[in-house]
């Protein structure tokens, strides 16, 4: 299967190319609102929208970045992450107070929820207004993100199921809530939640378990590059190891090497290759 050199906006469910294309929606995040704008046109959506919000949470982080790009048949709202060394510092942190989960539902990570209440309203005002004709609807993000994708996802859901996402893609995503919430997550978002973790990345290990945990879907992408649709305990630590071994110079700095956005897009270029 080749690179796709145009976004499918009639996609549907799991593809490596359309985890390639919200890849990039992500990685766009990162990027000013002017070319934000541009390259959302360049790929044939109509409409975009930035959500930019600043708060003060007891965390290096200023404010909450995310943009919604509409066209005709599907919608993507993509958050911004933070730097990898940023959240490692403030993930580690023991004593932080959890928050209730959506429609008390669980729990989630203080840092996590609070940067999404900064922009929730603008971001479900913006879906009920674009979304006229039943547009799909995706969700997208790397790194802190990817915590907020997925909490977004998880939010509407919980509290009005007609607005579940068609899809939730997230790449670098750290544990963002307790077990019932992201069995809540496993059952509302069986084949639409997928959580892409590229081989040794720091991220995904943190906050410490097992007070946070992930999502069942795991997209696992190795040493090589290769994606995986499952690895067990056994084979991840023994490739996870051979990660650490692939720059002799420089292998405590794998697990923030792994975390950059370009080498998700790397690898999944690669497989698409």
């Amino acid at each position: 299967m080749p690179v796709p050199t145009a976004v499918d906006h009639h996609a549907e469910g799991y593809s490596l190319s359309q985890a390639y294309w919200l890849a990039r929606a992500a990685d766009l995040a990162y990027k000013d609102e002017d070319t934000i704008e541009e390259q959302a046109r360049a790929w044939g959506f109509t409409t975009v929208r930035h959500h930019r919000t600043g708060f003060t949470p007891p965390f290096p982080l200023e404010d909450t970045q995310a943009y919604t790009m509409a066209g005709d048949y599907m919608i993507v709202t993509a958050f911004r992450g933070t730097e990898p060394r940023e959240i490692r510092d403030w993930l580690s942190d023991a004593t932080t107070p959890p928050w209730p989960g959506p429609a008390r539902t669980g729990y989630v990570h203080y840092g996590f929820a609070e940067a999404l209440e900064s922009v929730f309203p603008d971001i479900r005002k913006a879906l009920a207004e674009l979304r006229t004709d039943g547009q799909s609807v995706w969700f997208t993000g790397h790194s802190l993100g990817g915590a907020l994708a997925m909490l977004v996802g998880a939010r509407m859901y919980l509290e009005e199921p007609r607005l579940r996402a068609d899809g939730v893609y997230t790449f670098g995503q750290p544990r963002t809530c307790d077990r019932t919430l992201a069995a809540a997550c496993n059952q509302g978002f069986k084949d639409r939640m997928y959580r892409f973790v590229n081989n040794n990345d720091i991220v995904p290990q943190l906050p410490p378990e097992p007070a946070f945990t992930h999502v069942d879907t795991l997209k696992y992408i190795d040493s090589a590059g290769r994606v995986h649709d499952s690895m067990s305990l056994a084979g991840g630590l023994a490739d996870r190891a051979k990660g650490l071994t692939a720059d002799a110079f420089a292998p405590a700095g794998d697990g923030v090497r792994d975390h950059f956005m370009r080498n998700y897009l790397a690898a999944l270029e690669k497989n698409l290759a």
